[in-house]
């Protein structure tokens, strides 16, 4: 790297600056403060663990996109945290011993050797909400208000809301007894999407023709509520793990339907995302400034068995950059201009604005730039042989 482009950045890697910076923060604010009044405590996990430890239950996925480095004190390998979600089930599981339900919250940076394909960049900002120890659709559901909150909160409007349930695909595949390899292929087909290779799949099997038929229509039921009902049709025959899956969807849309009637519910019965990780409803959040999803959740039971706790766990993370950029309004000039002057009257005043909550800067000697240019809309004059506060278009003289 030459002089000419020492300021490159890493490709995936972004730096905020102002005013985008100051509304992520106070988004950042909003939210805790949101969740607060929730009854949800907030934790601050370690930007780097022991590798074993921050890929647990996980999958693959995380560790490709995982950095790893050694442990110059220890020699083990340890990975710097690319997805904060298994970090609070260890807290719960190993550092906080809550009895019953326990509610999470966070905001950290993340860093990730690869782009997410679903919320982009490398160096996200995840917000997040984890509820441990219930396992009824109750605590799923509140998740869900949360987050419907949340993205109200950073000023999204047409929300649509997509589910699915990964006990319905695996209580299918249970029952039908697949070999490895078949089972391998036709998950990769449903997470294509493929009817053809789908419907090819399952003519080269043996099996009985209620299972064929249930799988086959797996991928093909997709859609708004009225979706659920031909699911509950389809699948009357099914694995009661699968009817159990398909209630849960019922309800959950009969609940936000009515307490949310202005958002968009989708369901997909064929969604298989975090199938290594999720274990009951999952979900994603879209609106229409971006096509990638500004929120994602679901359950995940027993993330914590590996820390020898298991517990029943559901949640979300959101990504605080995007929500930000949801409300890109420039901040109206809203400052306290102070002119280059000295004095223990006019820097009393300065402190007693400031610890009012008011943004006061101070000019330096010999600059240019005056109020406007630092988004100041009134400045500081001497007046009457007193300091005021004036609009900067109060030209009148001392």
């Amino acid at each position: 790297m030459n002089k000419a482009n020492r300021w490159l950045l890493p490709d995936g890697i972004d730096e905020v600056l102002p005013p985008q910076a100051m509304r992520m923060e106070s988004l950042r604010r909003a939210l805790l403060d949101l969740y607060n009044s929730w009854g949800y405590d907030l934790v601050v996990p370690p930007p780097v663990e022991f590798l074993e430890s921050l890929l647990t239950g996980t999958g693959s996925d995380l560790d490709l996109q995982t950095f790893k480095l050694i442990d110059r004190i220890s020699g083990r390998t340890m990975g710097i945290s690319a997805d904060v979600t298994p970090q609070v089930a260890r807290m719960d599981a190993h550092s906080l011993h809550r009895e019953g339900p326990a509610r999470l919250c966070y905001c950290s940076h993340v860093l990730r050797a690869t782009p997410d394909p679903h919320q982009g960049g490398r160096s996200p900002v995840q917000v997040g909400l984890e509820l441990f120890g219930y396992a009824g659709l109750e605590a799923d559901l509140e998740i869900v208000r949360l987050v419907l909150a949340s993205l109200e909160q950073a000023g999204a409007r047409r929300i649509h809301l997509a589910f699915g349930h990964i006990g319905v695909y695996r209580g299918l595949v249970k029952s039908a007894g697949l070999d490895a390899e078949t089972e391998a292929a036709l998950f990769e087909a449903l997470e294509r999407k493929s009817l053809a290779e789908v419907d090819a799949l399952l003519e080269g099997v043996t099996l009985s023709e209620d299972i064929l038929r249930m799988l086959s229509a797996l991928p093909r039921l997709n859609g708004g509520v009225d979706v659920l009902a031909q699911a509950a049709k389809t699948f009357e025959d099914a694995p009661e793990s699968v009817r159990v899956a398909i209630q849960d969807l019922q309800a959950l849309a009969q609940a936000l339907s009515y307490a949310y009637p202005e958002v968009t519910l989708y369901f997909d019965l064929g969604e298989l995302r975090g199938y290594e990780y999720h274990t009951g409803v999952v979900f994603a959040a879209y609106v229409p400034e971006f096509g990638q999803a500004v929120a994602r959740g679901g359950r995940y039971d027993h993330a914590g068995k590996a820390f020898g706790r298991a517990r029943p766990a559901t949640g979300c993370t959101l990504e605080l950059k995007l929500l930000a950029r949801l409300d890109e309004q420039t901040p109206p000039n809203d400052g306290i201009w102070a002119p280059v002057e000295e004095g223990a009257e006019l820097n009393d005043l300065i402190n007693e604005l400031r610890a009012a909550g008011e943004r006061v800067i101070e000019a330096l000697p010999g600059q240019e730039t005056g109020p406007e240019a630092h988004r100041c809309n009134r400045m500081l004059i001497q007046r009457g042989g007193e300091w005021i506060v004036v609009p900067c278009t109060d030209t009148s003289t001392r």
